[in-house]
């Protein structure tokens, strides 16, 4: 069995990407979330009336401790296995000017955004090179490439990984791992739901935003063999605000 996490697995952008990876791509999906498990396990039903498998995997990823426990305790479960697939999405955004910005808003965003990443990555990296073979996506966001007014904290986060994108694709892919980035725009979810979606899309040349599956789309085609020769890129899905 082939095996994919999608972090912030439960809700919007996750839930999409963790049934369209099933879909697609047959992998057994271990979804992950922190606390709605009633969202994580609507999720997991709606794998499997598309005909897919997977399971829940709770676990807080900006909680190094608490991350490596649950990846270790699975591990032991699942001796054999190797999670080939790494979907980087669970996410947080604490909004405000940063000079009014209070510590634990900036603190909370770097800890789930930037140190999420590391904490999920670096313990399932290694399998992936003994096994030579692994995708490594990071959700990053609009805001990580052009700035957002209001989002200082988020933008710095998401700009870091996808620094890190770029640098760790280098490191690892002689191992055939490649590490590559989508960045959505206005997309339709819970992130979004308090933004005057119609002032907003204004501003988008393509005069919507865009929904959870077409970055789900976009993400299973880079977790697939057909995108064997990408890393190292930062996918933009924008509806042509910014490119």
């Amino acid at each position: 069995m082939n095996y994919a996490l999608v972090t912030g697995g439960s809700r919007g952008i996750g839930r999409a990407i963790c049934i369209q990876l099933a879909k697609d791509l047959g992998y057994h999906i271990l979804i992950n979330f922190r606390g709605n498990e009633t969202a994580a396990n609507e999720t997991l039903s709606e794998i499997n009336s598309a005909g897919g498998t997977g399971e829940l995997l709770q676990f807080d990823v900006s909680n190094a401790e608490d991350t490596a426990k649950a990846l270790q305790a699975w591990q032991e479960n699942n001796k054999e296995a190797v999670i080939e697939i790494l979907v980087n999405n669970a996410g947080i955004t604490k909004d405000g000017l940063f000079m009014w910005m209070k510590d634990e808003d900036w603190n909370s965003v770097m800890d789930t955004n930037l140190n999420g990443f590391f904490n999920v990555t670096k313990p399932l990296l290694q399998p992936m090179l003994l096994n030579r073979f692994g995708r490594i996506i990071n959700v990053v966001s609009l805001s990580g490439l052009k700035g957002t007014a209001g989002q200082v904290n988020y933008a710095a986060a998401k700009g870091a990984v996808i620094s890190a994108t770029k640098s760790l694709a280098q490191e690892v892919a002689k191992r055939n791992v490649t590490v590559n980035a989508v960045a959505p725009g206005f997309i339709t979810s819970d992130m979004t739901k308090d933004l005057d979606e119609k002032e907003l899309k204004k501003l988008v040349p393509l005069n919507r935003f865009g929904t959870p599956d077409e970055v789900a789309h976009l993400v299973s085609f880079l977790a697939s063999e057909k995108a064997a020769y990408i890393t190292g890129e930062v996918v933009n899905i924008n509806g042509g605000i910014y490119g």
